[in-house]
Order: structure tokens, then sequence, then C-alpha cells
């Protein structure tokens, strides 16, 4: 089972405040499940997405619309290879897959 990560730990593993990883989730940045109670828990892979936000803000001065933007791309892109990935294109509901996901990227881009 994955390690449960609270807010504050969180927080304090990135060096941030609670509140900017709500308001993140609130922009739709990242989507921590929540307990039944509740509580927001975050994954190791939500920590990493955090970072990159964190770095893409603090180190390369990009807003927050930009931030979305560049996520969105990233997140096709990924698709994009898991769809490449151990030669699934000979499957031709992987080419149709892949060609709405190309669609989606020129429209991300505003080509």
């Amino acid at each position: 089972m994955d390690e449960v990560i609270f807010i504050s730990v969180a927080a304090r593993r990135l060096g941030m405040h609670p509140q900017t990883l709500r308001k993140y989730e609130r922009l739709g940045l990242v989507r921590p499940p929540r307990t039944l109670g509740s509580m927001r828990v975050y994954s190791e892979d939500e920590l990493a997405r955090l970072r990159v936000i964190k770095y893409l803000v603090d180190e390369c001065g990009i807003n927050l619309a930009g931030v979305q933007q560049l996520l969105s791309i990233a997140d096709v892109a990924q698709r994009m290879r898991e769809l490449t990935d151990a030669g699934g294109l000979a499957r031709p509901d992987r080419r149709r897959r892949l060609t709405h996901e190309v669609e989606h990227l020129c429209g991300l881009l505003g080509l």
C-alpha cells in the first residue's frame, strides 16, 4: 500500500504552505483524494507533480495559468508515450487514440 501523506506533511516536505496546496487543488493542478473524514491525502506521484509546479512558478517565473497549460500538455504527452510503448501502434484502437491525443495537443497549443 502507498504511503498516506496528509496536507501538513506534504506542505512541510515541499517547503510550501498548506493554503498553497489547497489553492492548487481549487485550480485543478492537483487532485488529491480524500479520506472518509474529508482529509486530503497525497501520494508520491502527487508530490512529484507539486515539485514540478513549484519549480515552474519559483524558478521559471511562470504564472499559474501557464503552469496549468504546461501540465495539460505534459499529460497529453505522457498518454501519447504510453500509447506508443511496446509496439502499441500495431493496434488500430491505439492508432485512433494517438490521433485523438495529437489533435488534443494541437488544440492546447493553438495549432
